[in-house]
């Protein structure tokens, strides 16, 4: 069988003949991945909501809204009420087919938590508007989210179901089609997503997996999801489209590349220069662009710049935003110099380890221990409970044995009174309802994630108008000082859901 020709040796041919090719299919990342990668999850509501009639017409496939993370930082950094934002969204954008992506049984917690929390969470994402839900384990244990992706293709939402992709001697396209299979045999998914978190898919690794995956889908869409952070995302989309794959996950530029997903602009343009039909409208990308641009400008956040090639990232398979915390917690440590040394440290724990792919939580898992034996001196002499619960099996099959002699002092020097068999967490939800009984489901659920006070943190934001800096006390300022400077008359104001009318004379105002 003649080898296929490259991309770069089609299109330095003039592509192929329009219209010859079937049609590529976008799902876009803008709104979840884009923003999680390049702007720590900092999107605010107010920008979805300044987008999302846009989105509604772009023509994508799906676009991606939340992953746990996003409930995440809306609760506890941004103080909004992510599922009012996910409505927005809905309410904005009712023709798009936006989907939630579910984090094992983890969600936002690193824990597992109990069954009826997961169900309920499910339950809630598809009454809030989701009808394309999917899920994914770090350690592409199957039983992990089959329960979940079941209960949402009951409910009727079309699944999905993530083959999570890394590097490592245990990680093998054999293994890979496994899993896929297992998806289709035990939740019974719509779709295939080739999940790449750490961007380490190649060229020449995605012109064999794909079609190795098509081989046992049957007629499922198979999608491929990567990052740029080698600087080989854009070809290897391109190849993934050329070896069989249905679907690419892409996002609009300027919140594209760098830690980001390839751009949507980018890549169609070469996409449509190799004969592929892409039904996507570009004048509509263009103002999305602008308004991120604006929003970028105006809030001092950084655009999406490509990354150089560094063959060290194979070695650690870091997330980037990983990274920047590393400079950090050596600087405070003093030991700033070391920082090659623990991205070694970080590639030696992931093998003793057994390869755990470096996504949340394993990430944080690994990229923990690494610090302590860097810090302290003596690998493994401070164990973090997640780690001993790793290697007890709390969170999953390990798809390896860890290595000889490690596992003894890792139960050794972990914690004593984690158990050395794990068990299922307790339901939570009906002491949730007896301890809040007069809020939702939906809050009941976000209790279940956020230790202490912080959902009656994000609450009581909400309730003060959205912004902690700007209660009741200082709106009466502003109508004060409104009242003063406006001549005679009635005058009527109005932002959002605040109606104010001052009337300026013997009268006061309202």
């Amino acid at each position: 069988m003649s080898e296929r020709p490259s991309i770069a040796s089609i299109m330095s041919q003039g592509g192929r003949v329009a219209g010859s090719q079937r049609e590529i299919r976008i799902i876009d990342t803008t709104l979840r991945d884009g923003h999680q990668s390049l702007w720590a999850t900092r999107m605010r509501t107010e920008h979805i909501a300044s987008m999302a009639a846009d989105f509604d017409g772009a023509g994508f496939e799906h676009v991606d809204l939340v992953a746990p993370i996003q409930f995440d930082v809306a609760v506890r950094y941004l103080k909004e009420d992510p599922w009012e934002r996910v409505r927005i969204a809905h309410r904005l954008a009712p023709r798009t087919r936006f989907r939630a992506l579910i984090r094992s049984r983890n969600l936002a917690a690193f824990d597992f938590l109990p069954d009826d929390v997961i169900t309920a969470w499910v339950e809630r994402l598809y009454a809030n508007g989701f009808r394309s839900i999917g899920s994914f384990d770090g350690l592409n244990d199957v039983d992990n989210i089959a329960g979940g992706l079941l209960r949402a293709k009951h409910l009727g939402a079309e699944t999905f179901g993530a083959v999570s992709f890394c590097e490592s001697p245990v990680h093998t396209d054999e293994l890979f089609v496994s899993k896929a299979i297992e998806l289709i045999e035990k939740a019974d998914v719509d779709r295939i997503m080739l999940k790449d978190a750490g961007g380490l898919l190649t060229p020449e690794r995605i012109r064999s997996l794909v079609p190795a995956l098509k081989d046992v889908i049957g007629q499922r869409p198979l999608e491929v999801h990567t990052h740029s952070l080698t600087g080989l995302a854009p070809l290897v989309c391109l190849e993934a489209a050329e070896a069989g794959a249905d679907s690419l996950h892409l996002s609009i530029a300027p919140l594209a590349t760098g830690n980001a997903q390839p751009s949507v602009q980018n890549v169609v343009r070469d996409l449509r220069a190799l004969g592929y039909v892409v039904n996507v409208r570009d004048d509509v990308v263009q103002g999305i662009s602008e308004k991120i641009r604006a929003i970028a400008a105006a809030e001092d956040k950084p655009l999406g710049v490509p990354i150089e090639y560094n063959g060290l990232h194979y070695m650690h398979q870091t997330p980037g935003g990983m990274l920047s915390n590393f400079r950090s917690q050596l600087a405070t440590a003093g030991l700033e110099q070391r920082y090659d040394e623990l991205l070694m440290e970080v590639a030696r724990v992931r093998a003793e380890l057994a390869y755990p792919i470096m996504i949340t939580p394993f990430a944080q898992f690994v990229g923990t221990q690494a610090v302590l034996n860097v810090v302290t001196g003596e690998r493994y002499k401070v164990v973090p409970n997640e780690i001993k619960k790793y290697v007890l099996g709390y969170y999953g099959q390990l798809l390896g044995d860890i290595e000889a002699g490690l596992r003894e002092k890792i139960l050794a020097n972990g914690a004593s009174d984690i158990p050395l068999e794990p068990t299922e967490p307790s339901p939570m939800l009906p002491t949730l309802h007896e301890h809040h009984p007069d809020e939702s489901i939906d809050d009941h659920l976000l209790r279940a994630m956020f230790a202490g006070s912080q959902v009656d943190e994000m609450k009581a934001t909400v309730a003060a108008g959205g912004n902690p800096d700007e209660l009741p006390g200082n709106l009466l300022s502003i109508v004060k000082e409104l009242y003063d400077k406006l001549p005679a008359g009635t005058r009527s104001l109005a932002a959002g859901d605040l109606r104010i009318r001052i009337q300026r004379g013997d009268n006061h105002a309202a």
